[in-house]
């Protein structure tokens, strides 16, 4: 890891989370401690929706996340709620810790087959939690299918029921939950989709585990966090340090001919937008005339006839950053101008159609690009990505994004912006993030073109690749849920320097 990052943002694999539970068990803290903690944790997120009174229904598992539902059942029985258990299995089997929690519910226990949904307000689901490794199946299959029916409202313990703490994805039936009460640290599978919609509002839970302790040298070192500011903030670059536009770097793009016109135009005024002092489009001749014609007037541009001329524009001009990709062109002159850039040391973002070529071209380009003096963005989409990994060992769908990302990042170099609505930013060393800002009237033209855009503005002004790259993510989707629908992607970058002025506020 070449980053310090507050370990608030952490992000904990499963093996990570139980981990952390035995860090702090051996140093003292006893496991029913932490049990009954995150039991009054889901207790107190039941109370904040249920009145005296009402009926909860409490379906507890065979685990440890059963063991949480029957510290809650309790509490809430204590506290007025008319309070309904049911167990996935049979009391004797239960051991330990949830064997313990099991010893203090003196109300009957019901089987999960009798349950009438109809009958209860609220619905806790302490089924299964973030470790679930097979897919559910059955009568508690079943049992899910009518919990989701019924339309109750739902707290799942950890995670819902039948989603994979590490991908997110799903095992056969889920819960819907209303609210999911985690502890500690979240999991990736709270960030990325379709943990992330099932999911509902995230309470994270303090259940007495120590960040110094099991963050100790020697213990758990997180690599994948949520994406926020203070994964980044401090890489910024200081706008009183630039004192000309060179000083503040510039940004070259790539751009194909004239039935292509916007989408280098709308990643160029991202990046000047973002601080770079200068954004050059580098174009075919015959676009040079319509960009001339097009705003903004602090966009410059240039022609290059072939590989040559482009070649000899990146070497005349100072270049602290290139955008490659957008509306370049699918042409073998356009392939020739991403083994140009790939060839080159500017750090680059590759993009749009420069992804489409490399994954054309998998083994030699990738091979150019881990060879690559100078640092690397790649940006796909899902569909991108798929063309160009998608015949390759260890991208399988059910390896997960998160994995997925980090495993192109390996095999390329590079950084890897996998975009979705959740998308992942990975690096070579191994770090991740999860990003979740952003707005479904981002899923137009565009947009993506805007997000190069960005991060090239933010890398000619000496940000770190995988910095540059998280910090652009999270500001599009900030400016995305700023403008709200209606938005088009020319209104992306004049959103920005009211976003980065609070981020100083």
């Amino acid at each position: 890891m070449t980053s310090v990052v507050p370990s608030a943002l952490a992000l904990l694999s499963v093996a990570e989370m139980a981990a952390a539970d035995a860090i702090t068990i051996a140093v003292g803290t006893p496991g029913i401690v932490l049990m009954e903690k995150a039991g009054r944790a889901v207790a107190d997120a039941v109370t904040r929706r249920a009145r005296p009174g009402q009926r909860v229904l409490v379906l507890c598992g065979p685990g440890n996340n059963g063991g949480d539902g029957f510290v809650a059942a309790r509490l809430l029985a204590e506290r007025g709620c008319r309070v309904t258990l049911a167990l996935a299995g049979e009391r004797a089997a239960l051991t330990e810790d949830a064997a313990l929690a099991a010893e203090t519910w003196t109300g009957p226990i019901e089987t999960i087959g009798t349950i009438d949904l109809a009958q209860h307000d609220l619905v806790v689901d302490a089924l299964f939690g973030a470790g679930l490794s097979r897919r559910i199946s059955g009568e508690i299959e079943a049992l899910i299918g009518r919990v989701n029916a019924a339309g109750r409202p739902v707290i799942a313990v950890d995670v819902p029921s039948g989603i994979y703490g590490d991908t997110g994805l799903a095992g056969g039936a889920v819960i819907h939950a209303a609210e999911t009460v985690t502890f500690f640290r979240r999991k990736p599978g709270h960030l990325l989709h379709p943990g992330r919609a099932l999911c509902g509002v995230v309470t994270l839970a303090d259940i007495g585990i120590q960040p110094e302790t099991v963050f100790a040298p020697g213990r758990i070192v997180p690599s994948a966090f949520r994406n926020a500011p203070d994964l980044w903030h401090a890489h910024l670059p200081d706008p009183a340090a630039g004192v000309h536009k060179y000083g503040r770097g510039a940004v070259a793009v790539a751009a194909g001919g004239l039935s292509g016109v916007g989408a280098p135009r709308l990643g160029a005024r991202a990046a000047l937008r973002i601080g770079a002092g200068l954004a050059t489009i580098i174009c075919r001749p015959d676009a040079l005339a319509a960009h001339a014609g097009r705003g903004p007037d602090a966009l410059m541009q240039a022609s290059a006839a072939d590989t040559p001329g482009f070649e000899a524009m990146l070497s005349e001009r100072k270049v602290d950053a290139l955008l490659i990709g957008p509306a370049l062109g699918l042409d073998a002159e356009a392939r020739s101008w991403v083994a140009t850039a790939l060839r080159g040391a500017w750090p680059c973002v590759f993009d749009a159609d420069a992804l489409t070529h490399i994954g054309a071209h998998r083994s030699a380009f990738i091979a150019q690009l881990r060879r690559r003096a100078g640092p690397a963005v790649l940006t796909p989409h899902e569909g991108e990505f798929k063309r160009m990994f998608g015949e390759v060992a260890g991208f399988e769908p059910e390896r997960g994004k998160l994995e997925r990302a980090r495993h192109a990042a390996r095999l390329t170099g590079a950084v890897v912006v996998l975009k979705g609505p959740d998308t992942v930013i990975a690096a070579p060393d191994g770090r991740a993030a999860i990003n979740d800002t952003g707005s479904p009237a981002l899923a137009t033209a565009g947009s993506g073109d805007v997000l190069g855009g960005i991060i090239a503005g933010l890398l000619a002004q000496k940000v770190p690749a995988f910095e540059a790259a998280c910090a652009a993510v999270w500001l599009h989707g900030r400016a995305g849920e700023a403008l709200g629908m209606g938005l088009i992607a020319d209104d992306l970058p004049e959103a920005l320097p009211a976003i980065l002025a609070q981020l100083d506020d």
